[in-house]
C-alpha cells in the first residue's frame, strides 16, 4: 500500500494533470493501442513514466498484511485484466447467486449476490446456499479505452436510448458516484451498468475483487453474511490506490481495428450486412465523447483534452437489454434489470474467445444465435442469411 498521497488527488487535480484541458477543437478520433505501450500520453494527461508506474500498480499483487480478503477472486487487477495486454479481458469468471421471493422479486444471496472463490482461512470460504436457485457466472471485461467511456455525457446515453424503436429501447439507469457523495449519473460500467464513474468501480472491485476496503468502501464484505476479521485495520488503502487504477484505466488507449483484416473483401462485406440486418440498433460503431472541460461527477473529475471531443468505435450504446440471455441478478438498477445486461462492447472482440455475460460461449454463430428477447427481429434477419453471407459477418467481428 502507498500512502504518500492524500486521497483527495481522487478528485483529479491532484492526480488528473488538466493541461490544455479547456482548449475547444473539433472531434478527433481517440488513438488506439494494443501493444507494450497502450497509453494515452497526450495532452498534458501522463507522461510514460506515469503510466509504467500506475501499470504497475495495477499489476501489483496484494497478500494478506496489505488487507487482503478475508474473501476475494483475485490477488492483483491483472489477473483478471490482462488478455492481450494488462487492461484487457480475461477468461477469469465471478459467481452470482440468489432466489426469487414469493412475489417474484431477486432476493440477493446471505452477504450479497457475490460468492467469492477464494479466502484467507478455509472457514471463510464462501458457498451457494440451498435454496438460492438463481445462478450465474460474469466474465472479467476489458478496461481498455474505460476513460472515453467515462467521459460520454450521460445524455447522450439517454438520446441513444429515446432513438431506438420501443420494442428493442435500451434502459439507462442511475447508480450512486462515491466520490460525489453517492449522487447519481448515467450507469456505464459492469454487465449491470452498476457503476458509473472508474474511480467508484475501482473501490468497488478493490473491495468485491480482492477484499482491500477504502475510504469509499470502507467496510469488509462478509462471509455468506457472517461478520469476519482478516486483522488488518479498515480501510485498508487510503485511497491513492484506486485513484491510481482510475489513472491508469483513463490513460489507455482504445481497443483497435485489423485494418488488415478489415480491409479484406469478406469483412467490408460483412460489416455492410452488420448494419443492414439492424445489429447496429445496439452495438452502436460510433460515439462522440463529451467537450474538454465537462465537469464529471460534481466536479471530482474534469474531461481533459486526452479524453474529450473524441470519436470512439465501441460497437455498443451501454445500455441495458433484455435479448433472452440475462443472469437474474438485479444489482443497482432495480427489478426491472433482473434478465437485461449491458451491451458488451464489441471493439477487442478479435482478442476474446470466450464469449457472452458468463464466457461459456465459444463460437461467433453460437454466440449471435443466443440472442433473443429485444433482439428476436435482428436475429431472424441473421439466421436468413445464406452461410457465406454469415461467415462474411464473422469475419467483420474478427477484425474488431
Amino acid at each position: 500500500m502507498r500512502a504518500s498521497m492524500l486521497f483527495a488527488s481522487v478528485a483529479g487535480v491532484g492526480l488528473f494533470s488538466l493541461t490544455n484541458a479547456f482548449t475547444q477543437s473539433a472531434p478527433t478520433e481517440a488513438p488506439p493501442a494494443f501493444d507494450s505501450q497502450m497509453n494515452l500520453v497526450s495532452n498534458g494527461f501522463v507522461d510514460q513514466a506515469q503510466f509504467d508506474e500506475d501499470r504497475d500498480v495495477f499489476e501489483e499483487v496484494d497478500h494478506r498484511p496489505d488487507g487482503l480478503g478475508p474473501v476475494y477472486n483475485a490477488t492483483s487487477c491483472v489477473e483478471c485484466h490482462q488478455n492481450p495486454v494488462t487492461g484487457g479481458a480475461s477468461q477469469i469468471t465471478e459467481l452470482r447467486a440468489g432466489h426469487l421471493g414469493s412475489n417474484g422479486t431477486f432476493v440477493e444471496h446471505p452477504g450479497g449476490s457475490l460468492i467469492n472463490d477464494r479466502a484467507t482461512r478455509p472457514e471463510y470460504q464462501e458457498r451457494v446456499a440451498g435454496g438460492n436457485e438463481v445462478r450465474a457466472f460474469r466474465a472479467s471485461l476489458s478496461i481498455l479505452g474505460d476513460g472515453f467511456v467515462e467521459a460520454i455525457a450521460d445524455d447522450t446515453l439517454r438520446n441513444l436510448a429515446a432513438a431506438q424503436p420501443r420494442s428493442m429501447r435500451g434502459q439507462v439507469i442511475e447508480v450512486p458516484v462515491f466520490e460525489n457523495n453517492n449522487q447519481p449519473a448515467v450507469g456505464r460500467f459492469g454487465w449491470k451498468n452498476q457503476q458509473a464513474s472508474l474511480v467508484s468501480f475501482s473501490a468497488d472491485a478493490y473491495l468485491n475483487e480482492i477484499g482491500v476496503t477504502s475510504p469509499l468502501q470502507p467496510t469488509e464484505n462478509t462471509s455468506n453474511g457472517v461478520v469476519v476479521d482478516d486483522g488488518v485495520a479498515d480501510p485498508e488503502d487510503d485511497g491513492e490506490d484506486i485513484a491510481i487504477f482510475a489513472r491508469f484505466m483513463r490513460a489507455t488507449g482504445v481497443p483497435p481495428r485489423d485494418t488488415v483484416a478489415a480491409n479484406t473483401p469478406d469483412a467490408k462485406a460483412g460489416n455492410t450486412l452488420f448494419n443492414q440486418i439492424g445489429c447496429v440498433g445496439c452495438h452502436t460503431p460510433t460515439i462522440v465523447t463529451a467537450p474538454v472541460g465537462t465537469s464529471l461527477h460534481g466536479g471530482n473529475f474534469i474531461v481533459p483534452a486526452a479524453l474529450g471531443d473524441k470519436i470512439i468505435h465501441p460497437y455498443s450504446d451501454f445500455l441495458l437489454h433484455n435479448i433472452g440471455t440475462g443472469d437474474g441478478i438485479v444489482q443497482n438498477g432495480g427489478p426491472s434489470t433482473r434478465l437485461k445486461v449491458r451491451t458488451p462492447p464489441l471493439w477487442g472482440l478479435r482478442s476474446r474467445g470466450r464469449l457472452m455475460h458468463d464466457a461459456a460461449t465459444v463460437n461467433r454463430n453460437e454466440a449471435i444465435l443466443l440472442h433473443r428477447g429485444e433482439a428476436t427481429s435482428v436475429i431472424n434477419r441473421y439466421r436468413n442469411l445464406s452461410n457465406n453471407q454469415k461467415n462474411q459477418l464473422i469475419a467483420f467481428l474478427n477484425s474488431l
